[in-house]
């Protein structure tokens, strides 16, 4: 595969794992009620979570774009829509001031609980149904494709996310993240998408 695909592949998803959603708010709250284990461990399930996906979307992806030409085109198009759809929520939102505020609420079991975070959250699905397969390349093995890209997306999330966890844990964050940060981080990672949006329609 070529290296500068991987690259853009995650340059393309790391501002989808970066702006709260299910899993980063997941991860936040419970490293607010357990500290940085607790956090750790939902980490964890929420990859776990994404490596079931991995493993049933490669699958799936594979045989759509070896049987169907006008399936994977219509994949292309369905990923450049939700980026453009994102990057126009991000760019709304940071354009409104109010707080993102994080209630620290306790698991018995963030592992479990991490995993169906991440099973269930319909972001994550259409990364692996409507983005990763833009990055694939047909004359190459598509289902090994899928599956370093997936390794690429959950090696990210466990990054980002046990640096939150241990950021979060340091600092306590008084359950508050500071507004102005959050639509810079927003306002940047819509214009990222845009950009990653036009790459693919084109």
């Amino acid at each position: 595969m070529d290296n500068t695909n991987l690259l853009f592949f995650a340059v393309t998803v790391l501002p989808l794992i970066c702006t709260p959603g299910p899993d980063i708010l997941f991860v936040a709250s419970q490293t607010l009620s357990g500290g940085a284990a607790a956090g750790l461990r939902a980490t964890a399930g929420v990859c776990l979570g994404y490596v079931l996906h991995s493993a049933l979307v490669a699958l799936g992806v594979a045989a759509i774009i070896a049987t169907s030409p006008v399936l994977f085109a219509a994949l292309r198009w369905l990923g450049a829509i939700y980026l453009i759809y994102l990057a126009i929520r991000l760019i709304r939102s940071s354009m409104k001031s109010g707080r993102l505020t994080l209630f620290a609420t306790a698991g018995t079991n963030q592992l479990q609980q991490g995993f169906l975070t991440a099973l269930l959250n319909p972001k994550g699905m259409m990364i692996y149904f409507a983005i990763l397969p833009q990055f694939m390349q047909h004359e190459d093995n598509i289902a090994l494709q899928a599956y370093v890209l997936s390794a690429i997306f959950i090696g990210l999330c466990a990054a980002i996310y046990t640096m939150l966890s241990f950021v979060i844990a340091a600092v306590g964050a008084h359950g508050r993240f500071n507004d102005r940060r959050r639509r810079w981080i927003e306002g940047i990672a819509g214009g990222l998408l845009l950009v990653a949006a036009g790459r693919l329609a084109a």
